[in-house]
């Protein structure tokens, strides 16, 4: 593994433990050469998947950019970053179980939308807004007034 400070390929696994529910391996790193410590992870990848945009582009599957999303629709939620971490890799065992390795935007859209509901509401409504392309108040009003149940009010 290569270190992200100096670019010595010779860095040496310091710690390895089981991470994310055990589907991941924690590795902490030292590179002998700079003396940087760093962490990777390990995860299985059962195919490589490839987003189809909206717009009919194709881009490889990123997870980390799937993970940023997440992250920012759970900003300053009383989550744990643990409990995040897994639902993160529930999704992408989702999507790659899915059968397919080409998976429309919409439905990992869907899938996320689908997964933060049952989680965090807040998060949903925020996940929501950038997703469903929300341009007025009246389009959050409108979201928030399908989460209610039939007959509730702010009075």
């Amino acid at each position: 593994m290569r270190c992200p400070f100096c670019g010595n390929v010779d860095t040496q696994v310091k710690d390895s433990r089981p991470a994310e529910d055990h589907v991941a391996i924690r590795r902490r790193r030292f590179c002998p050469a700079c003396g940087g410590r760093f962490t990777t992870y390990e995860r299985v990848q059962l195919r490589d998947l490839v987003v189809i945009k909206s717009s009919g582009k194709r881009e490889d599957f990123d997870r980390d950019k799937l993970e940023r999303s997440i992250r920012i629709a759970m900003q300053k939620r009383p989550i744990d970053p643990e409990r995040v971490d897994q639902m993160i890799s529930g999704i992408v065992r989702r999507l790659e179980s899915l059968g397919e390795t080409d998976i429309p935007s919409k439905t990992i859209g869907a899938i996320v939308m689908e997964t933060l509901a049952r989680i965090d509401t807040v998060a949903y409504v925020r996940f929501a807004s950038v997703y469903q392309n929300f341009q007025a108040a009246d389009d959050f009003d409108n979201f928030v007034a399908e989460l209610r149940p039939s007959g509730a009010t702010d009075e």
